[in-house]
Order: C-alpha cells, then sequence, then structure tokens
C-alpha cells in the first residue's frame, strides 16, 4: 500500500470522527483529494484505492493528466478550486464537473456562454474573498449575495455553493462560519471550505466538501 494510499484512509477516518462529533449525518462530507502538481502515476493508487473526487488549480495541467485518466476511470469528479481566467472558460467547461472558483461579472458571462454552446453545465460555487485579501482571488464578503443572484438573474447560472480559502494567518472558524452565513443568504447549500490544516474544523462549521491535498499526497 502506497504512503498516499494510508493517508487518504486517514483523512476519511478524520472527516467520519469530526462529522459524528458534530452531529453530522454520515456521508455528508465529500472529500476533494487536491492533486495539482502531482501526476497521473501519483494519483492512480488513490483512484484504486477508491477515492472518486479530485481538484485542480490550473485548466492547462488538468487537461495534461485527466484525459487518459478519465478514460481508464470514467466514473471521476473533476473539480476547479483555482482561478479561472476568462480565456479559459471553454475548456474548463469541458472538462471540470465542478467549478469552485466563479467570483467576478466576466467568468459568469463566459461560463454562461459556455454552457449554452457546449450543452454541458458543470456544477458551480462562487468564490467567497472571506479575509478581504487583496491578493487573493473571491468576490469580497459584502458583495456575495448579490452577486449570486446576479449569476441566477443575469446569466441564468445555477449556482449550487460557496468556496472560501481563509487567511493563512488567522484562525479559520470565523471565516468557515461567515461562509455558512452567506449560504444561507444566497438560498445555497453546500459550502466547499476546510484544506489539510483544518478540514476538521471546517465539517464542525457545516463545510459540505473538504479540500485535502498534502495531507493526503504528501509535500509537493
Amino acid at each position: 500500500m502506497s504512503d498516499a494510499v494510508e493517508r487518504l484512509a486517514q483523512v476519511k477516518d478524520n472527516i467520519g470522527k469530526a462529522g459524528r462529533a458534530a452531529g453530522r449525518e454520515a456521508g455528508s462530507v465529500a472529500l476533494v483529494a487536491v492533486s495539482k502538481t502531482f501526476t497521473a502515476d501519483d494519483i492512480r493508487p488513490v483512484i484504486e484505492a477508491g477515492q472518486r473526487v479530485f481538484g485542480e488549480n490550473r485548466v492547462q495541467e488538468a487537461q495534461g493528466k485527466w484525459s487518459a485518466l478519465r478514460q481508464e476511470f470514467p466514473d471521476l469528479e473533476l473539480h476547479l478550486i483555482g482561478p479561472l481566467q476568462s480565456n479559459k472558460a471553454k475548456e474548463a467547461v469541458a472538462l471540470f464537473d465542478v467549478i469552485e472558483t466563479v467570483d467576478r461579472e466576466k467568468i459568469a458571462a463566459e461560463l454562461a456562454k459556455e454552457i449554452a454552446r457546449q450543452g454541458r453545465a458543470p456544477r458551480l460555487y462562487v468564490q467567497v474573498n472571506t479575509g478581504s485579501e487583496p491578493q487573493k482571488a473571491g468576490i469580497g464578503p459584502k458583495e456575495a449575495v448579490a452577486f449570486v443572484n446576479r449569476c441566477r438573474e443575469v446569466h441564468g447560472l445555477a449556482i449550487e455553493g460557496l468556496m472560501c480559502i481563509p487567511p493563512a494567518d488567522e484562525n479559520p472558524g470565523p471565516h468557515f462560519a461567515l461562509l455558512e452565513k452567506l449560504a444561507r443568504e444566497a438560498g445555497v447549500g453546500k459550502l466547499s471550505m476546510g484544506m489539510s490544516g483544518d478540514y476538521e474544523l471546517a465539517v464542525a462549521f457545516g463545510a459540505t466538501s473538504v479540500r485535502v491535498g498534502s495531507a493526503i499526497f504528501g509535500g509537493r
């Protein structure tokens, strides 16, 4: 058994324990294994161990390694969890099952155009910059609910959830609580929050999916 497969089992066990401690239903938290920078050979043992949901940061990198893997394992689900450039909307809609980083009007418009053109509708999340960090992608918390509504009403997009990446040097708990509050106000049911260092806390705050990379695949 590879180290990654052992760590995958541990992460799944930790998610289950955190869910039970928070009174969550079994199976209510999905694990997105973040495979960015890792090769198809690194990823394959994790797939063979039963993991089916993966996250990638870059459209081009994902295209290079997932086309062959998806032919081999057709039931895989692929999430885009890195910033999306408008000129990559076509490729993103074609490749990803979930796009978690809708964060501005131009992206919403390009996605709407490509969804209509391709007849393929990935599930969509709005990324919220809960820490209002100038260097980080995401819509500001004060604009988030209105932006979700515009995505629906102006662009005809079905937004299913919200996603955040809390500031690295802050307690993530208040950021998770803020995202949960915004999701209720926006009328969306899914919360993508929590990474390798804080995914158990995110489960306690209501995450429906956690994005875990180094705790499974090791250091990059």
